[in-house]
């Protein structure tokens, strides 16, 4: 997420360290990483397709509205985008989308935003509808395209003139060019990965509520004869990432060893482990389209995987040796094989993901598509220490947790001696999600004015293991409450932030984190920010989406609202909008005035309550916004409006200069 505020300092040229200015108080350094900065030229890269001898990947991009775009790179290293605007290749469904456009032969499908509907766009021409125009606006949605003779495989999602997430039917179809469209599966709650075999199978996942896909997706594989067989998955273990080989063998991602470890079937046998490297290779599907692994023309596969905080890329032999690879990347996603060897999206401390071709046999990898030219001296950035640290075990057998922490780091500014920085706990979403070890200028933003950041990947967390993701299992509201305190208080008691300035903020879930915390665990934090948090869960259980409506069946209890204690009586318990009596801490909102995840109703009632106490708060709510800010604009000012509100609590002056507008603090 990025934010808006006014243009900072010119830092079109190198920005170089001179010498410090007089000592300043953490939080009000000067910094060129301002919010204009944050959000110019910005660009959130999406999946990635290699078509011959073309590259194709997406890019979010805050400056268009959050628009995504499609972008080729020919062969002879041209660069252009493909859709020109008011295009935007961005699908609802599960409303968290991904998987929304595919090409192949150099013709492209694509889901618009606008209407959902499918589009395909041949070389030299404009895109062309394929599905007709639905009865209901954007209700027939479509993901996870992979293109097959004749027309595509996709995920259809279908809406009701209900409303009601029961009547939302989910299925895998095959669309035609004509538009014809066959339905392939039916039935499951769920489906994903619809994967077409190279003897006329087919393999997809599914799911039932009220499980996750994390939880207990199954590979499913239909053979040319009709004849399905669940290779693996179901109660208790989930598959990722089905992947046929041309010689018939299917590959996949499966936790049945406690962490997601690659597989392999083939026909007539039973499933069996390949590589289990003790940590997670995969990661969360909330999104269609993702990929930690590539299969390679010589047999070989390249592999992404978590190890300390941060990601390895090795290649698997035949022999069954994994041979580490030597980069500066520390995140690796969108993994396809292409030329003589990957092409992946990457990252690393000091820079931003970037498109990059890795080759697995000596040669220096090739950025295909740049991160921006910041203009910064790397001394700006902050570069993270992966901690672990003791936590209340409460039953888990896990008496740990882990964070991603950010020291200050200014080339150009000093503390007074004895000044201590303050602490900005980050939350992140999911809660099934993890800290990404990345140049993030959301978190330099922060670090360069003098905050320390710790990003927590508290109990729930991804990228340790299924144990240490199911320890949150019934606990939401609890352990990960235990987690970021714990955290906190240690960096408080080994003398590295000021306990008296320690705030706490997130998105989505980690918006509930954060709103419970100040609210059951009072005392802790000084100040927080939620933005689009959960306020009430039993309104959240009746009300979101159909993908997350029984999400919280597992994280929290069953749910019935006309239940007895077995259940409502835990969301009542651990829902922070009925403990605002605790809550008198400054606080934060930000919130989106069209999230279906997270109805803006949640937000108006915590702030409800904060006015009715009398507790400082300021609240801005964005019109045009769903789950998660994509306009310019609107990042910049929930970004500046909390910087603004963190500086009137705790009395630090802003830079001059900045010209940041303070917020108005109820």
């Amino acid at each position: 997420m990025s934010h808006p505020g006014a243009s900072g300092p010119n830092v079109t040229g190198m920005v170089s360290a001179p010498l410090p200015h007089a000592p300043t108080t953490h939080g009000g350094w000067p910094t060129p990483i301002t919010s204009a900065l944050v959000v110019r030229a910005a660009a959130r890269l999406g999946e990635v397709v290699v078509d011959g001898d073309d590259v194709w990947w997406s890019e979010s991009r805050p400056a268009e509205g959050g628009r995504s775009v499609i972008v080729r790179r020919s062969a002879d290293g041209t660069v252009a985008d493909v859709l020109p605007a008011p295009w935007n290749a961005r699908t609802r469904v599960h409303e968290y989308g991904g998987g929304a456009w595919t090409v192949a032969g150099g013709v492209l499908w694509f889901t618009d935003f606008a209407d959902q509907r499918l589009y395909r766009l041949l070389p030299g021409s404009s895109p062309v509808a394929v599905t007709p125009e639905p009865g209901i606006p954007a209700g027939v949605r479509h993901a996870d395209l992979r293109v097959v003779p004749g027309g595509v495989l996709a995920v259809r999602e279908t809406h009701a003139a209900s409303g009601a997430a029961a009547d939302v039917v989910n299925e895998i179809v095959r669309v035609a060019d004509d538009g014809s469209t066959e339905v392939l599966v039916s039935g499951p709650d769920f489906v994903s990965d619809p994967r077409p075999g190279p003897a006329g199978e087919l393999a997809w996942l599914q799911w039932d509520h009220p499980a996750m896909p994390w939880d207990a997706a199954q590979l499913v594989v239909r053979a040319a004869d009709g004849t399905e067989t669940v290779v693996a998955g179901g109660i208790g273990e989930s598959v990722v990432q089905p992947t046929w080989a041309p010689d018939g063998t299917l590959w996949f991602l499966c936790d049945r060893t406690d962490v997601w470890s690659l597989h392999r079937w083939r026909p007539g046998s039973a499933a069996e482990l390949v590589l289990d490297v003790g940590s997670d290779i995969a990661g969360p599907q909330w999104v269609f389209g993702s990929s930690r692994f590539a299969l390679l023309a010589d047999g070989r596969i390249v592999v992404a995987f978590g190890r300390g905080g941060q990601d390895r890329l090795g290649v698997l032999g035949a022999d069954g040796e994994l041979r580490e690879l030597d980069l500066p990347s520390t995140a690796y996603r969108g993994m396809i094989a292409g030329g003589d060897g990957v092409v992946c999206v990457a990252g690393a401390p000091d820079s931003e993901p970037v498109v990059l071709h890795v080759p697995v046999e000596g040669g220096s990898p090739e950025v295909l598509r740049p991160a921006r030219d910041l203009g910064l001296d790397p001394a700006w950035f902050s570069r993270p220490e992966h901690i672990t640290f003791p936590t209340e075990d409460r039953g888990t057998g896990i008496g740990e947790a882990h964070a991603l922490v950010y020291p200050p780091a200014n080339p150009e500014t000093t503390a007074p001696a004895g000044d201590l920085p303050p602490l900005l706990v980050v939350v992140h979403g999911g809660p099934t999600a993890a800290a990404v070890p990345v140049l993030n200028l959301d978190v330099q933003y922060w670090t360069s004015r003098g905050f320390c950041v710790a990003d927590v990947d508290y109990r729930g967390s991804t990228g340790y293991g299924r144990r240490y993701r199911d320890a949150l299992q019934g606990r939401w509201g609890v352990v990960d409450l235990d987690d970021v305190v714990a955290c906190a208080r240690f960096l408080a008691d080994s003398g590295r932030v000021d306990p008296s300035r320690m705030a706490i903020r997130g998105g989505s879930a980690g918006g509930y984190t954060t709103l419970a915390a100040l609210s059951m665990r009072p005392g802790v934090f000084t100040a927080g920010a939620s933005h689009y948090g959960v306020a009430d869960l039993g309104a959240l259980a009746a009300e979101t989406h159909k993908f997350e409506s029984r999400y919280l069946d597992g994280l929290v209890a069953p749910y019935d609202p006309d239940a007895g204690p077995s259940g409502r009586a835990v969301y009542d318990e651990r829902s922070p909008i009925n403990h605002v009596d605790a809550l008198d801490t400054p606080l934060a909102v930000f919130q989106g005035d069209e999230d279906a995840v997270v109805p803006p109703d949640q937000a108006e009632a915590i702030v409800a309550a904060l006015r009715a106490k009398g507790v400082p708060h300021t609240y801005l709510l964005f019109a045009g916004e769903q789950h998660g800010f994509r306009k310019a604009e609107n990042i910049r000012a929930a970004l500046d409006g909390e910087l603004s509100f963190y500086a009137q609590v705790w009395g630090f002056d802003l830079p001059e200069g900045e010209q940041i507008t303070p917020v108005p603090i109820r």
